[in-house]
């Protein structure tokens, strides 16, 4: 495990997912307008939006104070349950990596496994539940599982990437215990989770930005 992501990484990564998360504003709408309040596109966006006005600034900070600046901006501007639970997830993981100035890949794993570990507690949410956790928790298991088996760096992200696109998917068959979905009669099931979705953009960009540009 060689790699270091710095401030410059993460913003870069940042960008990515920002823009993936734009142009796929339709779509995720859509989504969220079958089975929730379809306002789950325009609260994300508006956090990373928010994000991008700060990102020169995030540049020149230490990894931990970049992702206290993140869950503090998605804590104020993003609505709904997402900006408590992203906000609240990035103020665990700059907690778990406090000190730090940059991210090796056990110290990124560690991060990942605060927040979802924040998310579930937060939410009083868990695996199968059909949300965010569904794509974000195979993810971290995946990544612990590939740490202990000293994969290398390109095999674990792939991997990584890999579990999110899979976990998001595994939410279309999935009955919903959490939000509006939840009480329709059918329980989401046949629909994707527009926040697992999300996550997994964010998580895909992670992943093959890590294998670009920092292996």
């Amino acid at each position: 495990m060689g790699f270091n992501i710095t401030s410059e990484d993460y913003v870069k990564y940042l960008r990515l997912a920002a823009a993936k998360i734009e142009e796929n504003g339709a779509y995720i709408t859509a989504l969220d307008a079958v089975t929730g309040d379809g306002d789950h596109w325009a609260n994300i966006h508006k956090g990373f939006s928010a994000l991008m006005q700060m990102a020169p600034e995030l540049e020149t900070k230490p990894i931990d104070a970049v992702f206290r600046q993140i869950g503090a901006t998605m804590m104020s501007k993003v609505g709904g349950s997402s900006g408590a639970l992203y906000g609240g997830a990035y103020l665990a993981a700059s907690k778990k990596v406090s000190g730090k100035e940059k991210l090796d890949s056990p110290d990124l794993c560690d991060a990942l496994e605060a927040m979802v570990t924040d998310m579930m507690s937060r939410g009083k949410a868990q695996p199968g539940d059909k949300t965010m956790i569904d794509t974000l928790y195979p993810a971290v298991q995946v990544y612990k599982k590939a740490i202990a088996q000293q994969c290398s760096d390109r095999e674990t992200m792939e991997m990584v990437r890999d579990a999110a696109l899979q976990g998001a998917q595994s939410t279309e068959q999935m009955e919903a215990m959490k939000g509006r979905a939840s009480y329709r009669q059918d329980k989401g099931v046949g629909h994707l989770d527009p926040g697992a979705v999300t996550m997994a953009y964010q998580i895909t960009c992670m992943a093959d930005y890590t294998i670009d540009h920092v292996i």
